[in-house]
Formats: C-alpha cells, sequence, structure tokens
C-alpha cells in the first residue's frame, strides 16, 4: 500500500458529473459483464444490457456466433426490444414499423420501401458492438481498448479448477442498493469490516485470514481460509455438496474485483457471482448469482438455499452499511481518511481508478 493512502475525496462519490466521466473513460471503453452462456444456449435466445448509456442486445444466431446488437432500429431508431431476457422466434423486428432483422442483424424486410430510390437493404444492418466469452461468461463492449483475450490475459488459466463454464445457475436475487457503485467494490475488497457487520461470515473465516495474490490493476483479490469447523460458507458453515476445486481448495474462499463490472467468489462447493451495474453517482444494481455443478443439482435431494441464504444476509448488510457510507461521504464533515493494513487492495482499486480516468 503507498503510505499515506487515504480514501477518495467525497466528489469521486457524489459528483453526476464524473459519473457521465465514467461512462466515456472506463464503462464506454471495457469489457462489461452481460451474461452466462448459459443464458444465450440456444440460436435467438438474448439478454439486454446497459453500457455507458447504450443499450445492447446480446443473442445467438442460428451458426451459432454470440452477436451484440445496438437496440435501434435502423429506420427511425426506435428502440427494438424492451425485455430483459428472452427468445427472439427467428427474427428481430421493430414494434414501430416493422422492419425486420435476422439473427445475424442483416435487415431482411423493409415494409413499403419498394421502389424508394437509392436504398439497399444490404446498407442497413443492425450496428454492432464487441461481445465474447470468458470462462462461461458473457461479457460486452462499446469500445473497448483491448480484445476481451488480451485484456484479461492476467486471468487466463487462474480459475481452470472451478471448471466454471460447466456450472450452471441455481438461484439469483437482485438489489437496488442507494450507493456509489465504487463503495460495492471498495466494500467487497476488504474484510477490516467483518467482525463488526458480518458475525455469522466471522464465524466461519477469520477477517484475518486472507492472502492476496492480484494487488495491482483492473484484477484484484486473493482468498481466505475457513475455520476448522467450516467446509464451506453456509448459512451452518457445513455442506454435503460435492468439492467444485479439489483437495487444494477445500478449505479457502476466492474473492476477485473484475474491475468494472463483475465480482467473483469461488467456494469449495460453488461459486457465486455480483453484476455491478451503476445507475447514477448514487444507485447501484448489484444482481447476485449462485452457481453449482449440474450433477449435483440434479441430485434428489439438492437444495442450495443454505448458501442463499447466507450471502443474502451478508449482501443486505454489506449494502446497508455502504448506503450509510454514501450518505456519509456527502456530509460537509467528511475528508479522505487513512487506509488501514486490512485496505491495501482499496489504495490498488483507487489507483487503477484515477488512471483510468486522468
Amino acid at each position: 500500500m503507498a503510505p499515506g493512502a487515504r480514501t477518495l475525496a467525497a466528489e469521486w462519490y457524489l459528483s453526476a458529473e464524473i459519473r457521465a466521466r465514467e461512462d466515456d473513460r472506463i464503462f464506454s471503453r471495457s469489457w462489461i459483464y452481460a451474461a452466462r452462456e448459459e443464458d444465450l444456449a440456444q440460436a435467438g435466445s438474448f439478454v439486454t444490457c446497459e453500457i455507458a448509456g447504450e443499450s445492447l442486445i446480446v443473442t445467438r444466431d442460428r451458426a451459432g456466433t454470440l452477436r451484440a446488437f445496438y437496440n435501434v432500429c435502423r429506420h427511425r431508431g426506435t428502440r427494438l426490444c424492451t425485455k430483459e431476457r428472452g427468445t427472439f422466434k427467428g427474427t428481430i423486428q421493430c414494434p414501430y414499423h416493422a422492419w425486420t432483422y435476422g439473427l445475424d442483424g442483416k435487415l431482411r424486410a423493409a415494409r413499403n420501401m419498394d421502389g424508394i430510390e437509392g436504398f439497399d437493404p444490404a446498407e442497413y444492418p443492425l450496428r454492432e458492438a464487441r461481445v465474447a466469452s470468458f470462462e462461461g461468461f458473457v461479457f460486452a463492449a462499446v469500445d473497448p481498448r483491448k480484445s476481451l483475450d488480451d485484456a484479461f490475459s492476467p486471468l487466463a488459466g487462474r480459475f481452470s479448477a472451478w471448471r466454471l463454464p460447466e456450472l450452471r445457475r441455481a438461484a439469483s436475487i437482485a438489489y437496488d442498493a442507494a450507493c456509489n457503485w465504487k463503495l460495492v467494490f471498495q466494500n467487497y475488497s476488504e474484510c477490516y469490516h467483518c467482525p463488526v457487520i458480518h458475525p455469522q461470515l466471522e464465524r466461519l473465516s477469520s477477517s484475518d485470514s486472507g492472502h492476496n495474490d492480484l494487488l495491482e490493476g483492473p484484477f484484484l483479490g486473493g482468498y481466505s481460509e475457513l475455520r476448522d469447523s467450516a467446509t464451506t460458507l453456509s448459512a451452518n458453515g457445513k455442506t454435503r455438496r460435492p468439492l467444485l476445486a479439489g483437495e487444494e481448495n477445500r478449505s479457502r474462499v476466492y474473492y476477485y474485483t473484475i474491475f468494472p463490472s463483475m465480482l467473483l467468489s469461488l467456494h469449495p462447493d460453488y461459486v457465486m457471482v455480483h453484476s455491478v451495474q451503476p445507475l447514477d453517482a448514487g444507485h447501484t444494481r448489484i444482481t447476485c448469482d449462485w452457481l453449482f455443478d449440474p450433477q449435483t443439482m440434479r441430485m434428489p435431494d439438492f437444495d442450495c438455499s443454505d448458501a442463499v441464504e447466507f450471502w443474502d444476509l451478508t449482501n443486505r448488510q454489506d449494502w446497508a452499511v455502504n448506503e450509510l457510507t454514501q450518505r456519509g461521504v456527502a456530509s460537509r464533515a467528511y475528508a479522505p481518511g487513512p487506509y488501514s493494513q486490512q485496505e491495501g487492495l482499496l489504495d490498488a482499486f483507487d489507483r487503477h481508478y484515477k488512471q483510468v480516468m486522468q
């Protein structure tokens, strides 16, 4: 941690101007978590996502290729799709004048355009954004600085033991928190607060057991040890589910931030992922998914409520204290305070964030 490291100034959490600049400097130029590949398993299945003020349709065409289209009709600009997810029945049709596009984005039909001088349907495909997958997660980008493979090269092979592409979602909860998105990332990156805010977590995993292995740049994190009495993080600290990642990871939980849209938590028997979406300077939507081995999910006695209830409680505790922090930094009494020895990743986050924002 840099000597004299302190928290960010209030304006970084409160300013609408800075929030707009984040869209320009960060979100429009980064790979943003959009979906799981399982959400787009069939041709025509789709999700919509918001990136830097742009609405994108992420889908799979008939050839099996992932596509990301701007959610804008080429006729008069009407938004094509208002649902968050679903399945197109072979085509994408504008709800206004029924211009119709194939799943590859090509214009297939344009009513009453026959005979219009100079009109060529081939010149009016849907505009495309970038899309790629990593370990079963689908990311979209408007104007990325690098390809996904290049941007995520520090993570290559790091999560292989968990077989992430094979896992399936068993539960999902969406939360709206009245706080800046950076507070969610920063809170996730330290356990200094855990004995105070999360007694149920401290009981199973000591707050001083952390070991970080990604210390700089857009990806930060490491692992914490489970106490001898625990076999996973769940309501009772026990699990009968098989191990996902082998004996060497039996007593560890890994926590990584994937800047700027994902929090990834790897447990002995399941994986949890948070999607983090800023709504405005003071509001953030967080969607939490719990992923399990599909063979485990097919077992007659499969029940993931122990993991979901544990983290739903923990999540709500976090969002509540993040909201208190958002309110506090808005006070004229707030001034940046010193980071503790357990908050080195927050200083690393701040340095990367400010570097990208310059």
